[in-house]
């Protein structure tokens, strides 16, 4: 089925490596780097994830350990990372991971919770970073969103990622005076936000496919389209709770136009349960959104169904999944810490 399109990933180490569909697929993230082992769930020091993720070489970083990183500060990720928490179980806590003009960056099979104060964000993108792909992670209970991606910030792609217990989930644009955020592309494909209250996402500006997600319950509204933007939904189940509005619309004024506007949805094979209501602009818009066969050539996509809804349930966020052997053999300078 489409959600395991990939499952073969987890055979090989690196086979992570450009296997994401949609705008992040260049990611490649350590791929040409040693593979660098945390082995202490200290905040920095030797062998922690600080140490790994500040170092400039490209690095393959996995966990010798499980259990909680309490985060002091944003964690900041350099450019050519990849976070790999297959088999451990890695949760963060009291901050996040700050994606801060970086690329290449893989982020695969971690837990986010319990994130405190101003600003802090589960993964916080900005600003222009590009070629990210964060996959199979679990997030929840943050003080501000679970995944913020602004200022710049493309070519991401969020899949098979589990969201719950939050209100303000992912900011996609954070400012209408943001102008230069009209280059953001997003896709985010096969995730459960399960109960969270909005912002599933919302849009500023850029452009935004989603695919083959699973949103339920949500308190305000699932998706909102704001100044400029433009969202694909295809093939998604949009269930409601008590809340019925699927798609809202907030007008504001970019900084260099005159005139306020909203954004535009254009929805395509999605399933609405529950009575959720599409609230559709009908007849205004739809040509203003763009189509992903103009950016990508394929993407694995199947009709909303129980059995999708199931499966999804089953494959968001953290996995319970051994850590592949690396069948690459490379010489690497002597790192410290790595293998």
């Amino acid at each position: 089925m489409a959600a395991l399109l990939y499952a073969d990933v987890d055979f090989s180490l690196r086979s992570l490596a450009s296997r994401a569909e949609g705008f992040g697929r260049f990611a490649i993230g350590g791929l040409h780097g040693a593979v660098y082992s945390v082995t202490t769930l200290a905040d920095d020091g030797p062998g922690s994830l600080r140490e790994g993720c500040r170092r400039k070489e490209p690095l393959w970083i996995v966990f010798e350990v499980s259990g909680t990183i309490n985060l002091n500060s944003y964690l900041s990720v350099s450019s050519y990372k990849t976070i790999d928490g297959r088999g451990q179980r890695i949760k963060f806590t009291g901050k996040g991971l700050r994606l801060k003009e970086c690329e290449h960056i893989i982020i695969c099979n971690l837990e986010f919770e319990g994130g405190r104060g101003h600003d802090v964000d589960g993964i916080q993108i900005k600003p222009n970073s590009k070629h990210i792909w964060i996959d199979r992670c679990s997030l929840r209970d943050y003080d501000d969103g679970l995944i913020d991606i602004t200022r710049q910030s493309t070519d991401i792609t969020v899949s098979r990622c589990y969201f719950a217990e939050h209100d303000k989930t992912m900011l996609i644009g954070a400012d209408p005076s943001h102008v230069g955020d009209r280059c953001i592309r997003v896709t985010i494909h096969h995730c459960f936000f399960d109960g969270t209250r909005q912002r599933q996402p919302r849009l500023r500006f850029g452009k935004v496919h989603l695919y083959n997600n699973y949103t339920r319950n949500w308190g305000i509204y699932a998706v909102c389209a704001s100044v400029e933007s433009q969202i694909f939904s295809q093939c998604n189940i949009y269930e409601a709770g008590v809340k019925k509005k699927t798609f809202e619309y907030y007008t504001e004024k970019a900084a260099d136009k005159e005139e306020t506007r909203s954004g535009w949805v254009r929805s395509e094979g999605d399933a609405f349960l529950s009575g959720a209501q599409p609230c559709l602009l009908t007849g205004v818009g739809e040509e203003c959104v763009f189509h992903p066969s103009e950016y990508y050539p394929t993407w694995t996509i199947e009709p909303p169904s129980e059995s999708l809804k199931a499966l999804i349930q089953i494959c968001a966020g953290w996995q319970a999944i051994p850590r592949p052997a690396d069948d690459i053999t490379v010489n690497f300078p002597d790192l410290g810490n790595n293998n």
